[in-house]
């Protein structure tokens, strides 16, 4: 034996700070460990590639085998090797200071423990009762040397026989840790942590189906690509390349919409691929697919708080070593390198969507639909995103015509502005169920926008903050007269005793239903306009829409909706009603009231029959 001693830490014992608080996070340890196995044979590659050791790096991998009778997991590389010097000084010293006031600050915090003092090897003992590092070092004479511990500052180095060069480091797994010796379990952890690491990663060998049952081939099973298209040059990948990586990391997607290839050096080193996929609703069922990695390691798929949150839409990898490994979230979040990070990818995919909208306005308009959502969710998360976007942000119309915003704002100041020069923008959310309001305002010569994507209404409202004098009003909220008010109102020629019976005879056959408030009003719309408009009234409709989007607007989603019944005083059918009160009255004011109830889509069930029933009735 070389020896024996105690690891250098400054707290009383290591390890059970390590099984306490690691443990919630164990499954990194599988991470840690290959990429130092990785980290060695890169090493060994630019000592070769330096001319300061000749030795054969023709197959360099970083091998993983299960032991079940032994209970082992070992992770095997022919990278630099340690000698027993070497093991003193990187594996028996940890610096610790400070422990205890940082533990009690991350004690739920695995990545923060572990980043802070540089554990990375010490996170096996979250799973192994026993570590072996078996090792030879590529330096001429040196000699293999064996370090165990069993979990407590103890260790013991003694000579052993390997004869070739690298590490092997042997974890004896824990009765409680007992799934790390199940072959699926390692596969599932290779290919989450390890799928891209710049090394062969080879685990056990691949397997196929012969004459209906899985058989084992003599072939290795590299788990991982050691050229991910990403760290690639842009030149070098043509379409299909970009779409193959897509399909690698999202087996079940659709095609994306397009990508970005990030390569930057300078402030800072970035690379990566991000796409944009099909995103039309469901905006938290898309969030979190882009994968973060620090030297083609991964580090999280979780980065919201890390990129605003209108890119975590987005969809590929981001890769940086100025990105912290093996840090937490929080800390991610106010890292300085994360933030300038950020801040380019936000400058980068504007840009990008920039140039798309100036070299191919057709085919930028023919994505929108799915481009959409993600840059709305941009200009009302981002305010500098808004600053880069107002330019290339598009609106639809009724009739499938797109317009950027100063487009539209010449295309109708014109004709919908009111009377105390407010630009009024109409707009439907339904095309189908609310034609007859959309051509209403077309026969009055106004323009009406199609807005029924899943983020337009706070959309609209962030437009009406940023320019002045214009609001929208949603084309069914109102008469046409009051939506773009041109001059004052054509008064009622009845009296106040018929408006007062005639709106008596409606009320009393206003319709009952859950969270839904009717009332009458009486204008003057002209012989040739419809008997009666129902309207839904603005604010209490925005606001409830709203509600659905943002939890402190809840109250609002409990009110009643409030619909208006407007009469009008000029049509034939309602004077025909005036000073009438009798059966035959009330069936006609039933039948127009639910005639306007189903052009808006609320008659439904039994009324909706019983209205079926009489109207067959009249014939």
């Amino acid at each position: 034996m070389l020896g024996s001693g105690k690891i250098g830490v400054t707290t009383d014992n290591i390890f059970p700070v390590i099984k306490k608080f690691l443990y919630s996070d164990q499954e990194i340890f599988l991470r840690e460990i290959v990429s130092n196995a990785v980290d060695a044979t890169q090493k060994m590659k630019t000592i070769v590639a330096s001319g300061q050791s000749s030795a054969d790096t023709d197959d360099l991998r970083v091998s993983i085998s299960i032991d079940k009778e032994a209970k082992t997991l070992t992770i095997s590389d022919q990278g630099i090797g340690m000698t027993a010097e070497e093991i003193d000084k990187y594996i028996n010293q940890i610096a610790f200071s400070g422990a205890g006031e940082f533990l009690e600050k991350y004690q739920n915090d695995a990545h923060a423990i572990i980043g802070h003092f540089g554990l990375g090897f010490y996170s096996a003992f979250m799973v192994a009762k026993q570590v072996d590092i078996i090792t030879l070092s590529y330096q001429e004479g040196a000699e293999a040397v064996k370090w165990s511990c069993q979990g407590s500052p103890e260790f013991t180095i003694e000579a052993c026989d390997k004869k070739q060069r690298g590490t092997d480091i042997v974890l004896h797994i824990d009765e409680e840790s007992e799934e790390y010796l199940q072959e699926d379990r390692i596969a599932s952890l290779l290919q989450k942590y390890c799928k891209f690491l710049p090394v062969p990663i080879v685990f056990g060998k691949k397997k196929e189906w012969k004459d209906g049952k899985e058989v084992t081939t003599e072939e290795d099973n590299q788990i991982n690509d050691i050229q991910p298209a990403w760290t690639r040059k842009p030149s070098d990948l043509q379409e299909e390349d970009y779409n193959k990586f897509y399909k690698d990391l999202y087996p079940f997607s659709d095609d994306p919409l397009f990508h970005i290839h990030l390569n930057v050096d300078y402030p800072f080193t970035l690379t990566g691929i991000l796409y944009f996929p099909k995103v039309k609703s469901s905006i938290d069922l898309q969030k979190n697919k882009i994968q973060l990695y620090c030297n083609q390691v991964f580090v999280t798929d979780s980065i919201e708080g890390i990129v605003p949150p209108f890119l975590t839409l987005l969809h590929g990898v981001i890769d940086s070593p100025d990105i912290p490994l093996n840090v937490s979230r929080s800390y991610l979040q106010s890292d300085a390198n994360v933030k300038k990070i950020s801040n380019h990818i936000t400058k980068k995919v504007a840009d990008s969507l920039q140039k798309l909208y100036n070299d191919d306005r057709k085919a930028f308009e023919e994505k929108w639909d799915d481009l959409k959502i993600f840059i709305e969710y941009g200009v009302l998360t981002e305010e500098k995103f808004w600053d880069r976007a107002e330019k290339f942000i598009l609106i639809k119309n009724s009739e499938g015509n797109f317009f950027n915003l100063e487009e539209y704002h010449n295309l109708v100041s014109g004709n919908q502005t009111d009377k105390d020069g407010n630009l009024v923008y109409l707009y439907a959310t339904d095309k189908d169920s609310q034609y007859t309001y959309i051509e209403t305002a077309r026969n009055k010569g106004y323009d009406v926008l199609l807005m029924d994507g899943e983020l337009d209404v706070p959309f609209i409202q962030q437009v009406e903050a940023k320019s002045e004098k214009t609001r929208f009003v949603r084309v069914d909220s109102d008469i046409i007269e009051n939506l773009i008010p041109k001059e004052d109102k054509a008064s009622v020629s009845l009296s106040e005793d018929e408006q007062k019976q005639l709106k008596g005879v409606f009320e009393k056959l206003l319709p009952l239903m859950d969270k839904t408030r009717f009332d009458i009003q009486l204008e003057a719309l002209g012989q040739d306009s419809l008997p009666i408009v129902l309207t839904q009234n603005e604010f209490m409709r925005r606001m409830q829409d709203m509600s659905k989007l943002q939890p402190g607007m809840s109250f609002y989603g409990e009110m009643p909706a409030a619909y208006s019944f407007v009469l009008n005083a000029d049509h034939r059918l309602i004077k025909d009603l005036v000073g009438k009160e009798d059966e035959a009255a009330e069936a006609k004011v039933k039948q127009l009231i639910d005639l306007s109830l189903l052009s808006n889509g609320l008659l439904k069930g039994e009324a909706l029959n019983n209205f079926i029933r009489r109207s067959y009735d009249l014939f």
